[in-house]
């Protein structure tokens, strides 16, 4: 059985990270109504290493990225900070996703095409809550917020870790 919190299935290594819902208004971002305890911080931890150095440098910058974005929507930063680092985050993740593919591509590993496809997703989630925070319309930007974290954490035990694993075993470090 896996650990849950507030209703949400995570990965049992992640047991003490705390998920929560961002609040958002439907009429705007609501500010006043976010609060610490409602935004996911990431804590780098020994679950998250995947054993390939480029990789586990490139997942803790993502994740501080992660933070930085929760961090400015409890300082109350407005609409287009937000949005500025959005896309950094956005061209980030886009930049690690490009690496990890190549590595994993030239090193022949099996799983390869999963991983594409899963990266695939995350960004056209990211470029829609981008789009939609553009243009007033908070619901998605919310929901992205909200399925980040869950989606960092299961991405990197799921199929982060196991290419780390066979990388390891096919001496890549």
């Amino acid at each position: 059985m896996r650990p849950e919190v507030t209703g949400r299935l995570i990965p049992k290594s992640h047991a003490g990270t705390t998920i929560a819902p961002l609040r958002v208004s439907a009429a705007g971002l609501d500010l006043a109504l976010v609060v610490e305890e409602d935004v996911t911080q990431l804590t780098w931890s020994h679950e998250c290493i995947v054993g390939v150095q480029a990789m586990d440098d490139q997942h803790g910058i993502l994740m501080d990225s992660l933070n930085e974005l929760r961090l400015m929507l409890l300082r109350g930063a407005d609409r287009r900070a937000i949005c500025l680092q959005l896309e950094r985050l956005i061209d980030f993740t886009q930049m690690h996703f490009q690496c990890e593919e190549q590595l994993l591509s030239q090193q022949g590993f099996p799983g390869v095409n999963d991983h594409q496809a899963a990266h695939r997703l995350l960004l056209t989630k990211l470029y829609g809550a981008l789009e939609q925070l553009t243009h007033d319309e908070f619901d998605h930007f919310s929901s992205v917020l909200d399925f980040l974290p869950g989606w960092y954490l299961q991405h990197l035990e799921q199929l982060d870790q196991p290419y780390g694993i066979w990388l390891n075993e096919h001496g890549v470090y």
